[in-house]
């Protein structure tokens, strides 16, 4: 039966509609990037196999969604209610989805729908109705609707001008957070201590947004999202639960997240979920949605912060957290099917209504590039700042934060001080600590190492939960083991090396704290390993935690296993990815890796996708035969080339991180393919490009 259910709703609606226009995100901004990319393809896909045409609209031409082999008909025109009315005067579509183009979209959206257009050429919102995503942006009548039916929401009123805010505040008691209507990233929200912050704050607010929230601050307590997925027959599972590793007051797209939730007691955990889904039910959500809480630590004291009634970066997250995928689900609910009609595309054989399993840990780190600005403030708060995020799998924390630190920068060696984030006094250093930025963890990592901050002192400062901060002090624990002066190469012990191994220490960062006495090279740090027989394992993520058989091509490494779950005979062609988004490098590279798999799939070659970038859709699972969400680091990339005895090496798709290390990668006997490693070598090389120039004439 289940069988039979899935094959319909592959190749058709239930909803009568023959073509369906979807909203893209448009350029690139903060808040609103890659991800909107990811889920606008997976929504095309899941029209395309239903037998659906497909109009996009999106002029953002770096995009895997505008090309030609997705859409029907793509339009590269700005995203803006007037052009969306003329497309749609044009292309008559019977229906319109604008869950998967961010806020843009949805503000488009609204608009259609007040200007009457969507009603006078007869067009059905798919999925979430215009009504539910009003209510949802709206502040003050999302927090009236929650009211309904008892859910605690923050104390707050809605305002439309300064003064109105200022006597809101006055009634509340400072400190305030303001939050803005209709807007993205959290863009115009911050955080008021008193008269004069606020004034300053709302004249900002307001000039950006018609409408803002006054809310009691809860700074110091536990945020934690659930990701939600409901049909139109009333089915709802929770997908995925986040926690963020900071406390509130940081925007979710600037903090460090983890999935599963680690920290909440089983009461909490289902306290929330039940809250969650009885919100998602009174909305009328169909689809996908995420709701955000503030959590008491010191009670079962919560409150909703705010609900996406579309997809968003954190369900772009979720997505490759658990495998589940989010937007090519909430696509088909959108056409009417119900979630036990829907197959889980992973297993192949169980259906879509199902919570995924987690044995592993996820963690997410954001980028800034705030070095790149001239006085910035390097202080992250309510308003998003990062350009980019990474993700790392493993089976403890530690092993996963370690992996994603090194993701966001390859100068970063792993959770350890670094040479910029020195204090010069500890009244400095607790300032630092207390006032979260965009090095905040370099300043931990100082504390705990150099200057031996307990647990308890750490919590007093910066209210992050204790469970993190353990965690951390593991971590500790091996750098300073690895950094006493007897230590040597030759005297660490085979039980020693595994121990850091599965704690997340790299090659290159054993090597760097070993080199107290004598200088120990990366290569050298790798030999001694290869010698025990250490290597990284090859992990399935299956959604079921491995409690039934799947299939799936979804992979990472870890240390913290026994056996791979794979067997390595496909000898398959490695793409490498860009890894995270920075100014400069972004979702251009992707289309380039994603566009370099299909070639390959097309020449009947196997394919290994290695990326760690969750916004991407190269990180699609099936858009290859085999993906590692992975380091692209000389260390990982390696030993996945030799324990998939690839066939070769593509590094000329995925911008300069690749680039990078394809000379090491060809001096060490990897097969780099297309141009020659040293004659990339050559042209990055300003001294020896110089020299071909003036030697060729």
């Amino acid at each position: 039966a289940v069988a039979a259910a899935s094959e319909l709703a592959r190749t058709g609606a239930k909803i009568d509609v023959k073509k369906v226009l979807v909203v893209g995100s448009g350029g690139l901004s903060i808040g609103q990037a890659g991800e909107f990319d990811y889920s606008g393809s997976q929504a095309i896909k899941a029209l395309r196999e239903s037998r659906i045409e497909t109009v996009l609209v999106n002029p953002n031409i770096a995009t895997v969604q505008t090309s030609h082999e997705l859409a029907d008909h793509v339009y590269f025109s700005p995203v803006t209610p007037q052009y969306l009315a003329q497309i749609i005067e044009k292309e008559r579509p019977d229906g319109i989805m604008l869950a998967f183009g961010g806020q843009t979209a949805l503000n488009c959206g609204v608009q259609l729908d007040k200007m009457g257009v969507l009603e006078k050429f007869n067009v059905r919102v798919l999925g979430t109705s215009v009504r539910t995503l009003e209510l949802s942006e709206d502040r003050d009548l999302f927090a009236q609707a929650l009211k309904d039916i008892d859910i605690p929401v923050a104390h707050s009123t809605a305002v439309n001008t300064v003064q109105d805010a200022l006597d809101a505040a006055k009634q509340i008691g400072y400190p305030v957070i303001i939050r803005s209507a209709y807007a993205l990233g959290g863009l115009g929200s911050g955080f008021a201590a008193n008269e004069g912050e606020l004034q300053s704050l709302a004249s900002q607010s307001l000039s950006l947004c018609p409408q803002i929230l006054v809310e009691k601050s809860m700074r110091g307590w536990k945020e934690v999202e659930y990701e939600v997925v409901r049909d139109a027959q009333d089915n709802c599972v929770t997908v995925c639960t986040m926690e963020n590793f900071d406390p509130l007051g940081i925007h979710t797209g600037d903090s460090i997240v983890v999935a599963p939730s680690q920290t909440l007691t089983d009461e909490e955990y289902h306290m929330l979920r039940t809250a969650a889904i009885k919100i998602v039910r009174h909305m009328g959500v169909v689809g996908e949605c995420n709701v955000q809480y503030a959590l008491n630590p010191e009670s079962l004291e919560y409150c909703v912060i705010e609900m996406n009634a579309r997809l968003s970066r954190s369900s772009a997250l979720a997505s490759k957290a658990t495998g589940y995928p989010l937007a090519f689900v909430a696509a088909k609910i959108g056409l009417g099917w119900t979630l036990p009609e829907l197959q889980n595309s992973v297993t192949t054989t169980t259906t879509a209504c199902f919570e995924p399993s987690l044995d592993y840990i996820v963690t997410k780190i954001p980028r800034w590039d705030l070095s790149k600005f001239n006085h910035v403030s390097r202080d992250i708060g309510s308003c998003m700042k990062s350009v980019g995020e990474v993700m790392a799998i493993g089976r403890t924390f530690e092993e996963s934060l370690q992996k994603a630190i090194r993701s966001v920068d390859p100068s970063f060696s792993g959770f350890a001080p670094i040479a910029e984030c020195i204090p010069e006094s500890e009244a400095e250093l607790e300032d630092k600590l207390r006032s979260p930025t965009d090095r905040r963890l370099f300043y931990l990592a100082y504390a705990m190492i150099e200057k031996g901050y307990s647990v308890d002192r750490l919590h007093e400062i910066t209210r992050i939960d204790k469970w993190f901060l353990y965690k951390l002090e593991n971590i500790c624990r091996v750098h300073k083991a690895l950094q006493q002066p007897h230590q040597t190469l030759q005297s660490l012990s085979r039980n020693d090396l595994e121990i850091a191994k599965r704690m997340g220490f790299s090659d290159k960062h054993i090597a760097g704290l070993l080199s107290v006495n004598s200088k120990v090279s990366e290569d050298d740090v790798r030999a001694v390993r290869q010698q025990f027989g250490l290597r990284p394992f090859a992990k399935r993520i299956d959604t079921l935690a491995g409690e039934f058989p799947a299939p799936t091509n979804y992979l990472y490494t870890t240390y913290n296993a026994s056996t791979s779950d794979v067997s390595f005979d496909e000898r398959g062609t490695m793409v490498l990815g860009s890894g995270v988004y920075r100014i400069g490098s972004s979702v251009e590279f992707d289309w380039c890796g994603v566009s370099a798999i299909r070639a390959l799939r097309q020449l009947g070659r196997k394919t290994i996708m290695v990326n760690y970038n969750p916004e991407t859709v190269s990180t699609d699972f099936d858009e290859c035969d085999r993906l590692y969400f992975d380091e692209l680091s000389y260390e990982r990339v390696r030993d996945i080339y030799e324990m998939e005895n690839a066939g070769g090496v593509i590094v000329s798709v995925g911008g300069q991180l690749p680039q990078n290390i394809a000379l090491r990668l060809h001096k060490n006997g990897v097969n780099v393919l297309g141009t020659s490693p040293e004659m990339i070598d050559a042209a990055e090389d300003r001294h020896r490009f110089s020299q071909i120039l003036d030697r060729i004439g």
